[in-house]
């Protein structure tokens, strides 16, 4: 036995195979590690960087000059704008594989730097500036902070999550046929498309430069003030005039948000401001079709169609075939000879560039000059043209396949107003429906950009109250002395996280939070919806505020146990369960917990 054990032993083959063993344990392990370790760097920036860098802003005068209006910010910029020294990658790997380093710095950037504010990084964006729900192949899709079962729109993606999770104040991105826009909607903050032309694109990649605008994000409405002015180098000393409201009936009938809702916040807020007349109300799809006569050509039978769809569909229809033809220009030859590898969504619309042959290109241009004249003559310099930013709610994760041609044909519809004409529009967030984020959009003719924007700052704060009362109120029941109101909106969220509701779970318990901000109980249950989202970031902070509260949480130290493991915080994590063991002896769940950890970190 013992010389048989010896031969064996001595065998070289047998030594073989216990190495290969060995060094696929030691793989897997490095794997394991690397993935925890990549999943944690997705839970900080949620998925929204591609380059994290830093570019301090310009150095300021001396005193007595007055601070520089962005002073104190940081922003961050989509893959497809230049910095100097780094590689601009279009959203795409094999596009950035095969360019050099940029030359310069794009002057948006150069502006935002100059006006005191600091850049953080480069954004992941749709591949080629393609794609409204904001995936990507190259680098995988954001991570919307606000609804995490949801996509967070594109092609802007990484803009609006850094925007939305607050790791940046501000973003810039570009705008073709809604870029900026649906993600501001997606992930509930404000967008801004500027005026067409309006905003340097020197050190931009194109996409179709007819209808390319470099916008931006941000979740203040004072912090997109100072940033509009700063982008188009405006006066803040001119004089504010009367505005005049239209409200877009025909159009809030697309939407899946009871009109009743929408139409009546906003009315409401006019009536309560100066220098705002009464607001109209105009049927937008009727007037396109009688001031802008080359879209009949394009026009297709409109019956049993909703009032407007027909001639919005005709037009979103010139501006996608617009943005073809002028994305074919821009790069047939490096598609034809790279043959990139895309996302099925943005390979089909390439391709489908690439293969388009555009018999009369001319009228293309023509609508687009004839809507441009149109929007002015309805709006003139004072007025604002309000319309749903998008038709339907962002689309869950595990949704796309079921996504019928008629939800994109609703967005395009909506999109096209701003695209086509030129104008200048804000996404303004609107609460929730459905569990799902609302918004609505102020439209003005081109170049009333500073109208705009004084007027989105000025009927923000009222529209945001209303909104709260109306959007967010729902039916309490009777209370006696024994429960208050927040107790009521927690007991809320357990039952729809029982009825495991997450997403509407987590939005109870932010309501009761907002009513009782020194309850640690309320931050800990969110910390289990939290968990159940996969949002282990936002978990480990609500947990760690509930501790502060409340030091004997033995729920708190359990869920923020569990988030940091997820996170790959090994050693962090047996800390909080051994401090749920001092407090709980007895608790099963942490004893487990620990006797893992260890086992793990040894």
């Amino acid at each position: 036995m013992s010389k048989s054990l010896h031969l064996n032993a001595a065998n070289p083959k047998l030594w073989a195979v216990i190495g290969v063993g060995v060094a696929g344990v030691l793989i897997l392990a490095e794997v394991q590690r690397r993935r925890l370790r990549a999943r944690s760097c997705v839970k900080e920036d949620f998925g929204a960087f591609v380059d994290r860098f830093q570019l301090l802003p310009f150095p300021h005068p001396p005193p007595p000059t007055a601070p520089l209006s962005l002073s104190g910010l940081t922003f961050a910029i989509n893959d497809n704008i230049d910095v100097k020294g780094y590689v601009t990658g279009h959203g795409s790997a094999d596009w950035k594989r095969m360019q050099a380093a940029a030359e310069k710095t794009a002057l948006v950037v150069t502006a935002m730097l100059r006006n005191g504010a600091t850049c953080v990084g480069k954004t992941v964006m749709g591949e080629l500036g393609f794609g409204l729900l904001g995936e990507n192949k190259s680098y995988g899709t954001p991570l919307n902070p606000q609804y995490p079962c949801h996509f967070p729109g594109g092609s802007s993606s990484g803009s609006a999550a850094a925007v939305a999770a607050r790791i940046v104040d501000f973003s810039l991105g570009t705008d073709t046929t809604g870029c900026i826009r649906v993600p501001a909607s997606f992930c509930g903050i404000i967008g801004f498309r500027p005026s067409h032309g309006t905003v340097s694109t020197f050190g931009v990649s194109p996409n179709s430069q007819s209808l390319d605008t470099v916008g931006c994000l941000a979740s203040d409405p004072l912090v997109l003030h100072r940033l509009g002015h700063a982008l188009l180098q405006l006066s803040p000393l001119e004089p504010k005039g009367t505005r005049s409201i239209l409200i877009a009936d025909d159009l809030f009938q697309l939407s899946k948000v009871p009109v009743q809702k929408t139409v009546y916040v906003i009315s409401k807020t006019v009536g309560k401001l100066s220098g705002c007349q009464t607001p109209k109300h105009i049927n937008f799809g009727h007037y396109i079709a009688s001031h802008v006569p080359s879209l009949k050509s394009f026009s297709e039978d409109s019956a049993g169609l909703q009032n407007g769809i027909s001639t919005l569909r005709a037009l979103s229809s010139v501006m996608l075939l617009l943005q073809r033809y002028e994305f074919k220009t821009n790069h047939e030859h490096w598609i034809r000879s790279v043959k990139p590898k895309l996302g099925a969504d943005v390979s089909q619309h390439v391709w489908g560039a690439i293969n388009t042959v555009q018999e009369n290109v001319k009228s293309l241009y023509k609508v687009r000059m004839e809507m441009r004249a149109a929007l002015k003559s309805l709006l003139k310099d004072d007025g604002i043209l309000i319309t749903p930013t998008v038709a339907d709610p962002p689309p869950r994760l595990n949704s796309k396949k079921g996504l019928r041609v008629e939800f994109y044909d609703r967005m395009f519809s909506l999109l096209s107003i701003a695209s086509m004409s030129g104008g200048c529009q804000v996404t303004i967030p609107f609460g929730t429906h459905d569990e799902s984020p609302v918004s609505i959009s102020f439209i003005s003719s081109h170049g009333c950009d500073k109208f705009l924007l004084d007027t989105v700052l000025d009927m923000y704060s009222s529209l945001q109250d209303v909104v709260g009362t109306i959007f967010s109120s729902f039916p309490l029941p009777y209370m006696n002395g024994n429960m208050d109101a927040s107790e009521l909106v927690k007991e809320k969220g357990n039952t729809a996280y029982k009825g495991k509701q997450w997403n509407k779970a987590a939005s109870y318990y932010t309501k009761a939070i907002e009513l009782n901000k020194s309850n640690a109980t309320y931050y800990c249950n969110r910390a289990a919806a939290f968990l159940e989202l996969g949002c282990f970031q936002q978990a480990e902070e609500d947990c760690s505020k509930a501790i502060s509260l409340d030091k004997k949480n033995v729920k708190a130290y359990l869920r923020r146990g569990a988030a940091r493991e997820s996170l790959g915080l090994h050693r962090e994590a047996l800390q909080d369960f051994k401090h749920a063991l001092v407090l709980e002896p007895q608790n099963k769940a942490a004893g487990a917990a620990e006797k893992r950890l260890l086992k793990l970190i040894r």
